[in-house]
């Protein structure tokens, strides 16, 4: 049988690519190709071997499809050598991150995120006022935007120098006070509560980070314009203020009162119903239990109407307790503020939020999707 060759144009008809994806697959070998006899600055092309590959990507979504649907829920959309979550397992930079929180601050984990030799947070105090202390971050920081260089065009050393002086600013508002100390020393000792300060040391190293989540991939859309750190910081706690992020825990103190109410079983009917969904347990990136929660609920004893919720979402939803649980069961034991659960998430993601924005920062690129049109 003659073996049929097809000019570029044909080619590209049929394929529905650039020029340059043809010559890229010529020089993969999916596409044979040979100069033209008539004209030697023309190339031909193998006229099946181009039907195949047409037939194999007409069987494909289009990438605008595929990017539309990953966006809203799906694979990660960015690279990154900051986190990774496999087999039930969170790893920071390859460490595991239950392995971390034995021993490990957060401090200990910035540098390790960071990659630089230590992190030194000043010590501070903040006038709260009447604000509640995450006011007084949002406010802080957006007043360090108004002040602070675009992090674009500046060496790494210089970011991570910067890095700890935005966290240091975060640390003033959420864990005002005024002796150098550990962290989570100053948020147990600020709340009153030195007893809680392990328990909280643990939920710090574990909330840090978590790949790309919603407050993360602001943190690094807002790193990409080139804007300042502390810019990218204020995004990501904007984000995570979100009742289906950050602002999670708040349906676990919700699920509880409800509990003293009503039992925990008809505390989880009545939410199940009402909104369709439990927040306090399950986690999509971990079907077999969220192994930051089941750290953290290790480190201190519960109140009984905890273990109770725990024991009957489990029963009824098939779904272990998550970090939100945790939390939430954190605050309740130590009896620490209302706030204080969204205070220890806030002040620990910042490190991760800091991380991404200089990965994003060093790579060179924007994030820029498009939009597609869906109107009359």
């Amino acid at each position: 049988m003659k073996t049929l060759w097809i000019t570029a144009e044909e080619a590209l008809s049929q394929l529905g690519t650039k020029p340059q994806t043809l010559y890229a697959n010529v020089s993969r070998g999916r596409i044979r190709a040979k100069p033209d006899p008539l004209d030697s600055r023309r190339s031909l092309y193998q006229a099946d071997d181009v039907k195949r590959l047409a037939e194999r990507h007409a069987g494909r979504p289009r990438t605008s499809a595929v990017a539309a649907e990953a966006i809203r829920w799906g694979d990660p959309v960015l690279p990154t050598t900051i986190s990774s979550i496999a087999d039930g397992r969170l790893s920071y930079r390859g460490h595991d991150a239950v392995e971390l929180a034995v021993k490990a601050d957060l401090e200990e984990v910035a540098a390790l995120l960071w990659q630089t030799q230590a992190v030194a947070v000043r010590a501070a105090g903040c006038d709260l006022a009447d604000r509640s202390r995450l006011a007084a971050a949002l406010m802080s920081l957006a007043a360090r935007v108004a002040e602070d260089l675009p992090a674009l065009g500046r060496a790494s050393p210089i970011l991570r120098i910067e890095a700890a002086d935005v966290l240091s600013t975060v640390a003033a508002a959420l864990a005002p006070w005024p002796e150098p100390l550990p962290l989570h020393r100053r948020l147990a000792l600020g709340w009153a509560r030195p007893e809680a300060a392990e328990p909280i040391r643990k939920a710090l190293v574990l909330a840090a980070e978590h790949e790309l989540n919603v407050s993360a991939f602001a943190a690094r859309v807002t790193a990409s314009s080139g804007a300042a750190l502390s810019a990218a910081v204020l995004s990501g706690l904007a984000a995570l203020t979100g009742p289906r992020h950050g602002g999670a825990w708040l349906s676990v103190t919700q699920l509880a009162e409800r509990t003293n109410a009503v039992g925990a079983r008809e505390a989880i009917r009545g939410m199940l119903s009402s909104e369709g969904a439990v927040r306090a347990f399950g986690h999509r990136l971990y079907p077999h239990g969220d192994p930051r929660a089941k750290a953290i609920m290790a480190s201190f004893e519960a109140p009984p109407l905890y273990g109770l919720l725990a024991e009957a979402g489990e029963e009824l939803l098939g779904e272990p307790v998550n970090i939100d649980f945790a939390l939430a069961s954190l605050a309740a034991t130590f009896r620490l503020p209302d706030e204080a659960p969204l205070v220890i998430f806030a002040l620990s993601r910042t490190v991760g939020w800091l991380a991404h924005a200089m990965e994003q920062v060093e790579s060179g690129h924007m994030i820029r999707p498009r939009a597609r049109y869906s109107g009359q």
